[in-house]
């Protein structure tokens, strides 16, 4: 097991590993000495995990009860958010008591609001069961929800009291749900670990990997979490180096909404990220070679580069991108393997980058991905 203490405005522990779910209680009751625990999943992971982390949180002497909502994005909405808050009151949770987020990203997104408003703010615990959570969204105490005008534009910053990345979750993913992940994987090389994406090349993290030697996909998953950490700890409220942890994010998430969400994350951040590097070479800021590796070091990792809209729409639904100011938007530039830097740029010449990323990135796609 690997251990990962975060040194942020609230510190916490972070726990990499197997069979963390059956020490779910024990773990608890060394952060938190509330009488009641509501567990917050899906009702794709409820079924999987929710009995028990429940019973462990029991012996640890929680009265504890389990809130499902339906799984995916487009339930992480204001009305999820609202039934979950009328929950917690039902089960006449107190500022003393604790929410344990247990599913992706989307459950830690929303729990992780509902704990930071519900009272001013109460204790939870971070349950990530997918690898795009356990690398990414459960680090950090980023919490929010999705609003029609765009993603996480209501939210807070709440840091979690322990987090629980227990890797033998990530045998119940689909092959699809696990390369979405590593999306979030090669991004943090690409932006802070040139070795990293070195090892990547070499053995990238796939399901097969996951099958044969989990003590490494355990030991890859803790390595992405202490890059996090590292950015996290530097700049909690992200007022700059955090921002690096949007390299792909404003085109990505574009092509995500233009999509209509039918793409997972991992993939559009993917698409945003080979895009944003492509147009980095036409400006001769980047290597020649670096958007193509990335790109097959993308789709080493299960990820497609294929979409299906135009530059206009993704940027139509970009400008809706919280790091949009005025006129101007912030974006993450790559300027090696392993490195990057923020530049505010005009929308005018984001709307260039777009058009002339989204092109290139349609070339580096595989023949096999390509549209028809």
């Amino acid at each position: 097991m690997y251990t990962i203490d975060v040194n942020a405005s609230r510190p916490y522990r972070m726990l990499i590993g197997t069979f963390l779910l059956e020490k779910t209680g024990e773990i608890a009751r060394e952060v938190n000495r509330g009488a009641r625990a509501l567990i917050i999943t899906d009702d794709n992971v409820g079924p999987l995990y929710a009995a028990p982390v429940s019973e462990s949180l029991e012996a640890a002497g929680y009265r504890c009860a389990v809130a499902t909502f339906p799984a995916g994005e487009e339930h992480k909405r204001a009305g999820t958010y609202i039934d979950l808050l009328e929950r917690a009151a039902v089960e006449e949770l107190d500022r003393a008591d604790l929410i344990v987020a247990l599913g992706g990203g989307v459950v830690g997104d929303v729990a992780g609001f509902v704990a930071a408003t519900y009272m001013r703010g109460i204790d939870f615990i971070q349950i990530p069961t997918t690898l795009l959570a356990m690398v990414d969204s459960s680090v950090g105490g980023k919490t929010a929800i999705d609003l029609a005008a765009g993603k996480n534009l209501a939210g807070a910053f709440w840091q979690p009291r322990a987090v629980l990345a227990d890797v033998g979750c990530l045998g119940t993913l689909t092959d699809a749900q696990f390369a979405d992940g590593c999306g979030e994987v090669v991004k943090h090389a690409m932006i802070a670990d040139a070795d990293l994406f070195g090892e990547l090349e070499s053995t990238p993290l796939t399901p097969e990997l996951l099958k044969r030697d989990l003590a490494r996909v355990a030991w890859l998953v803790a390595r992405n979490i202490d890059i996090k950490r590292a950015v996290v700890e530097a700049d909690e409220r992200e007022g700059g180096l955090r921002k690096l942890l949007n390299f792909g994010h404003s085109i990505g998430h574009g092509v995500e909404a233009a999509e209509g969400y039918r793409l997972g994350h991992g993939t559009c951040v993917a698409i945003g990220m080979v895009a944003i590097a492509s147009s980095a070479v036409t400006a001769g800021a980047l290597a020649e070679d670096v958007p193509a590796r990335l790109a097959a070091l993308l789709e080493a990792h299960g990820l497609s580069l294929a979409f299906h809209v135009d530059a206009e729409s993704v940027f139509a639904e970009a400008l809706h991108d919280k790091k949009r100011t005025g006129d101007a938007i912030e974006l993450v530039i790559p300027r090696e393997v392993g490195g990057a830097a923020l530049a505010r740029t005009p929308l005018d010449e984001f709307r260039r980058i777009l058009e002339v990323g989204l092109a290139c990135t349609r070339q580096l796609s595989s023949p096999s991905t390509k549209e028809d």
